[in-house]
């Protein structure tokens, strides 16, 4: 039989035990110091693609990922999406579509506002093309030949005021004519511009020529394959660029003469102001191949 002081003793050491239990629960636990993660390095930005279009004008690009693109145009950016379509790639957001296909060595595109639905390009604003393959995915900062990105710490781009445009030469042989042009900063500031101007050819009313398009090619009449870069201009400075065409009349095109070109509108890269020039051409095949602009004029050195 258990008597009361045992039953005493008993409780005593219990309480004792469960003090000591809940003391060593509630011990302090130290710190423990953070560990720094190390910064990763940020991805390196969309490259800006330009394209040109029939109107003269040239809109840019960014592709942001697999189901984004930023669209430039008249000095609006537009964040569009992926939508579904039945062939190429299609975007659309913010009242605009811009649907881009690939149509052999040119990749072809058009800018459309949406209709009422929201759902397809209702009214064309703007039918535009690039050569096909002149821009490749964005690398990691360090793997080897990344993809040049325009520095942000270069001027702004340069705007049509600020621009003159001149013939700076050309050369002729086998049927082929080739013009030599530039864009000079007549600005007090530095700019900048990448890319391919948009040209327009007018006729000696005045007219533009639609029936000859303006189209974009790698590299120019010296350096072949050459793709755009950037071309920083001081006060002064100059970026050169082509106009090539056939001399010769394209009877499968049912051309028995070339049509008669008066004048030249050149825009800067992602501008609309028109810079003209008075310029003779009779370019045939109902084309003008446009090189992208450089810094030197024959285009013999990497620009």
């Amino acid at each position: 039989m258990i008597t009361r002081s045992i039953l005493s003793v008993l409780a005593v050491s219990c309480l004792a035990l469960s003090v000591a239990a809940c003391s060593r629960d509630e011990a302090p636990v130290e710190a423990v110091e953070d560990i720094p993660v190390a910064e990763q390095p940020p991805a390196p930005p969309a490259p800006e693609i330009s394209y040109a279009c029939e109107s003269g004008r040239s809109l840019s690009v960014r592709y942001m990922d697999s189901a984004s693109a930023e669209v430039t145009y008249e000095g609006q950016t537009y964040t569009l999406n992926i939508a579904r379509s039945a062939s190429g790639a299609r975007y659309a957001g913010q009242d605009l579509e811009w649907w881009t296909a690939a149509r052999g060595d040119q990749e072809t595109a058009t800018l459309s506002r949406l209709g009422p639905n929201d759902d397809v390009g209702s009214v064309v604003l703007e039918r535009c093309s690039r050569p096909a393959n002149t821009v490749l995915p964005p690398r990691a900062p360090d793997e080897a030949g990344a993809i040049e990105i325009l520095d942000p710490d270069m001027a702004p781009p340069c705007r049509g005021p600020a621009l003159r445009l001149a013939r700076e030469g050309g050369d002729a042989g086998a049927g082929n004519r080739q013009v030599v042009l530039s864009l000079t900063n007549a600005g007090s500031t530095a700019c900048s511009v990448r890319g391919y101007p948009g040209v327009v050819l007018r006729d000696g009313d005045g007219d533009d020529l639609d029936q000859v398009r303006a189209v974009q090619q790698l590299g120019n009449y010296f350096r072949a394959g050459q793709t755009p870069g950037a071309v920083a201009l001081e006060p002064g400075g100059k970026a050169y660029f082509d106009l090539s065409y056939s001399a010769v009349p394209q009877e499968n095109l049912g051309e028995t003469r070339c049509p008669s070109v008066a004048s030249v509108i050149a825009r800067a890269p992602g501008d609309t102001a028109d810079i003209p020039l008075d310029l003779e051409l009779q370019p045939c095949g109902r084309q003008v191949r446009v090189s992208p602009l450089r810094p030197v004029r024959d285009g013999s050195a990497p620009g």
